[in-house]
């Protein structure tokens, strides 16, 4: 799996993108949000291709250039944030959401330079922003509620 999320602004309008390639099998996801941050877009990425998986309990290797979402698992850190709560953190819905889906599946995270040779990264990226261009964007409910409650 390759994720790549983008905003335009951040917070600004945003979107993410995914490439899901098993055998010769490979499918593209994208979809874009009216307001909201590239690390909720990184993190919703994997979140989403995570879910298009139809079958569960296997091993699947997520490549991102997201730092904030390959470290917060690899180094373990998502889980003693979830152990106090995630007091203090941003994003926890989307963590609580990916931890749901971190159990079902055997999961390794590689990192990769952003905007470099990757092709598979780059394609995520041509989606992840071309879906924030969208008409009719989605809302991203949990952010603009936080936002408009003046926690972020």
């Amino acid at each position: 799996m390759y994720t790549d999320g983008a905003a335009r602004g951040n917070p600004g309008p945003g979107g993410f993108g995914v490439v899901l390639i098993a055998g010769p099998h490979r499918k593209e996801f994208a979809q874009g949000f009216r307001l909201t941050t590239n690390n909720r877009m990184e993190l919703m990425a994997v979140i989403y291709g995570l879910e298009m998986l139809k079958t569960t309990n296997l091993p699947v290797i997520i490549y991102s250039d997201s730092k904030y979402v390959v470290d917060a698992v690899e180094k373990k850190w998502v889980f003693g944030w979830a152990v106090k709560g995630f007091k203090g953190k941003k994003n926890s819905d989307l963590w609580i959401r990916f931890l749901k889906l971190y159990s079902k599946f055997r999961i390794k995270f590689v990192w990769v330079k952003g905007h470099a040779d990757n092709e598979e990264n780059n394609r995520c990226d041509e989606l992840a922003v071309a879906a924030s261009f969208e008409k009719n964007l989605l809302v991203d409910d949990y952010y603009e509620k936080q936002k408009n409650d003046g926690l972020f």
